[in-house]
């Protein structure tokens, strides 16, 4: 059963400036698009339902079925973020998109073969020897998609995927992101004719709200 995630009546200052005011919203499975100008609070609202954040006033829960879960290791372990700003390690290809699986005890054979069907889906295995830091921001961007979806979350939030790099690596992307069936899928971006072509449901905080 897969996991529901629900905000509500999230707040969220920093230095007393208001980003998010009220925000409530129940995610399950399916593509959703989560827009609005810089700055509006979209990235606050993904560290936020990602945990890695606390909302000032507001809670974020997550339920399989009707069952409440503990914020604990295992549940953050279903969920994953991953940021506009995609972080490599001077490693090879394969390690890199290895490394969340190596960090949760994963068998090696395993963790290879779930390693390289992620980079299958990613378009870089004929890379995946190579050194990380040799590839363009574009597929490292992919790279981190690959390690993202190599341990399979069930919530995977992604932050402006393919902002700042060139087309042809954002339609490779968009294309990985139509590709995911399974999972519940939250993409904040500003781009909104990338946000009708691959979500479900769109939408957009304004004045610090979810609508």
């Amino acid at each position: 059963m897969g996991l529901r995630l629900e905000a509500s009546g999230i707040h969220k200052a920093y230095n007393g400036n208001a980003v998010l005011g009220g925000c409530s919203f129940s995610f399950e499975s399916g593509v959703y698009a989560l827009m609005g100008t810089n700055g509006c609070g979209k990235s606050t609202f993904l560290r936020i339902c990602a945990l890695i954040e606390d909302p000032d006033m507001g809670e974020v829960n997550y339920y399989s079925g009707a069952l409440l879960l503990e914020k604990d290791i295992k549940l953050r372990r279903r969920i994953t973020l991953l940021l506009a700003d995609v972080g490599v390690f001077n490693l090879t290809v394969l390690k890199n998109a290895s490394y969340g699986l190596r960090i949760r005890g994963m068998d090696k054979n395993e963790l290879r073969q779930r390693a390289e069907s992620a980079l299958e889906f990613a378009g870089l295995i004929h890379k995946k020897d190579h050194s990380a830091l040799t590839l363009s921001s574009g597929e490292a961007r992919r790279l981190g998609i690959a390690r993202a979806v190599a341990v399979e979350p069930e919530v995977l939030f992604l932050d402006e995927p393919t902002a700042y790099i060139d087309r042809r690596n954002s339609e490779l992307i968009e294309e990985m992101i139509s590709n995911m069936k399974k999972e519940t899928v939250i993409i904040a971006t500003h781009d909104e004719a990338q946000a009708r072509r691959l979500a479900g449901r769109v939408l957009s905080i304004e004045g610090g709200r979810l609508a």
